[in-house]
């Protein structure tokens, strides 16, 4: 039997690759991905994978052709590459119910942020830097990748188990976050002045100035109810986002 090749699609990274290293593929600001089968179907509805909450990633990493390191990827530029594999395996039209009405959206006019180059303080480098408006104070900071995000989960959950009233996500990310203070770039030094020293109004700023201009999937989108009424609504990503009759 003639060996059958998958055929795949080029996907633009809002990042445009400008943040990666040059010896890495990402910098080339594009992913090669294939269309989704039914091996890829299993994936969606293993259990354990649910359960777990690896089942998009193990997704994703299945459906990328280009030679790349997943974790390496950016928060933004994976969310491009979850958007586009929904894309490739079921079509644009993506509908979902919302409070009892059927919702439909076209992803295909799902803006990309495009990151700003004059951000970055070196080409290649995922650095950048902003000063905390209260405490005038200067620090840099990166866009978090695959393995950041999840290193953050992990740390939280284990801090949860520590004490279950506790919520440190906010403060946990802004640990992973930042990577100098006054030119301070020492782990410790970042945490204890997060935990101890930051601003609740500084903290705020920040992460209204990384929101502002962070390379993404634009995921929300204005929807009118029966009632005439106008809303902002954000796209739901599940395993039903990709797919939408399993049941799951």
């Amino acid at each position: 039997m003639e060996e059958f090749k998958f055929p795949t699609e080029s996907v633009e990274l809002p990042s445009k690759g400008l943040i990666y290293p040059k010896d890495n593929p990402l910098s080339s600001g594009k992913v090669e991905m294939k269309y989704m089968t039914a091996k890829e179907e299993d994936i969606l509805t293993n259990q354990n994978y649910i359960k777990d909450g690896s089942v998009l990633d193990r997704l994703l990493k299945a459906l990328i052709v280009s030679k790349v390191n997943y974790d390496d990827l950016i928060v933004g530029d994976k969310n491009a590459i979850m958007v586009a594999a929904r894309v490739l395996g079921y079509g644009a039209d993506y509908t979902f119910k919302y409070e009892n009405e059927e919702v439909t959206v076209d992803l295909g006019e799902l803006e990309t942020k495009y990151l700003d180059e004059s951000k970055l303080i070196e080409k290649g480098v995922n650095n950048f830097s902003f000063e905390l408006p209260h405490s005038k104070m200067s620090i840099t900071f990166k866009l978090l990748c695959n393995k950041d995000d999840r290193s953050v989960k992990n740390e939280v959950r284990g801090l949860q188990k520590l004490n279950k009233k506790s919520n440190p996500e906010l403060s946990t990310r802004l640990k992973y976050i930042i990577t100098s203070i006054n030119g301070d770039s020492d782990s410790k030094t970042i945490r204890e002045f997060v935990d101890k020293m930051m601003l609740a109004r500084d903290s705020r700023a920040l992460r209204e100035y990384i929101k502002d201009f962070q390379p993404d999937i634009d995921l929300k989108f204005n929807h009118e109810s029966s009632d005439g009424i106008v809303e902002e609504l954000t796209l739901p990503m599940t395993v039903n986002f990709f797919w939408p009759d399993s049941g799951l």
